[in-house]
């Protein structure tokens, strides 16, 4: 990454958080939803509630963050405590 775009993604992984992953754990509803912030921002935080991992039978919020960035095609960058910042490259678009 270069150095600009390196800075305008450690701006945003000090803001709010994007996507809040419930009582319900990784529903179709919430996976469609990061995935259209990754294509249109690129980079998402999401924070994952305990709750979350105890309905997907997951004990280890790291494992967690790779399962749900293996799903959509993503990295995760950072997990710090409960949140997670997932970053997806942008596709080119074709005209």
């Amino acid at each position: 990454m270069r150095g600009n775009v390196r800075r305008r993604l450690k701006e945003r992984m000090l803001g709010r958080v994007d996507v809040n992953i419930g009582k319900q754990g990784l529903t179709e509803s919430v996976l469609k939803e990061i995935d259209r912030r990754l294509s249109s921002d690129e980079m998402v935080k999401v924070r994952i509630l305990k709750s979350a991992l105890a309905v997907e039978g997951i004990d280890d919020r790291k494992k967690f963050a790779d399962i749900l960035a293996q799903k959509l095609g993503a990295s995760a960058i950072e997990v710090r405590g409960y949140t997670v910042v997932l970053y997806r490259r942008r596709k080119k678009r074709t005209v």
